[in-house]
């Protein structure tokens, strides 16, 4: 997997949600307190930054691949997630992403609304009222946190399914669904919500030699 959002395809891949069967009471109060984090997340984090450890599994639940980095963002639509293994490197200004393979020295470039509409990076990096690209439905409490699912209403999203799990509004995990059974699991550490980040960070510079793709 050539890291999950070099080629939005594979970063934005994943699937296979085990649905928790519970009473209507406690669905309905599952909903109220993931619903209340998700938008406490939107609405309260206006930028973060954090650490990540990410895990991609296959459709028999195999891992396939394990690789971790740091990621910054700032409303709406300013990110930057930096991989370790293999060295990649994913940048948005809020008009163009940059996405750099380091082991290629390959760099793509793509405008904003073709990789990032109704993707994972919409959810954590987008404005605040998400619901126009995504529906979102109760996803239970599981591994102390509350889960919220997030299904995008495009057909060409890439993906099935988006599910994040939250502790008292701070995100805690991400995992990513796909129509062929994988997922990718991202867990999230020592998230700094409304930190000071740089301008800097979201902007980037091709190494000088590396072969440029616009699309």
């Amino acid at each position: 997997m050539k890291l999950i959002f070099k080629s939005t395809a594979r970063f934005f891949t994943t699937l296979a949600v085990a649905m928790i069967t519970i009473s209507p009471a406690a669905t309905s109060l599952a909903y109220a307190n993931a619903m209340a984090d998700f938008r406490g997340f939107m609405i309260g984090a206006q930028s973060a930054r954090a650490e990540f450890s990410q895990t991609a599994f296959d459709a028999k639940g195999k891992a396939t691949q394990q690789t971790k980095g740091t990621l910054a963002f700032s409303r709406p639509g300013k990110f930057r997630f930096q991989y370790e293994r293999p060295a990649q490197t994913i940048v948005s200004d809020g008009s163009k992403v940059w996405f750099f393979d380091q082991d290629l020295n390959q760099v793509t470039i793509r405008k904003v609304e073709k990789a990032f509409a109704a993707t994972p990076a919409a959810l954590l990096a987008g404005k605040a009222d998400v619901e126009a690209a995504f529906t979102l439905v109760a996803g239970g409490e599981s591994e102390s946190m509350d889960w919220v699912i997030a299904e995008p209403k495009s057909k060409e999203a890439g993906i099935e399914k988006v599910r994040l799990g939250f502790v008292k509004n701070q995100l805690g995990a991400m995992e990513l669904f796909d129509s062929f059974g994988n997922r990718t699991r991202l867990t999230f550490t020592k998230l700094e919500r409304n930190a000071k980040i740089d301008p800097k960070e979201f902007t980037f510079l091709p190494p000088k030699g590396a072969d440029v793709v616009s699309e």
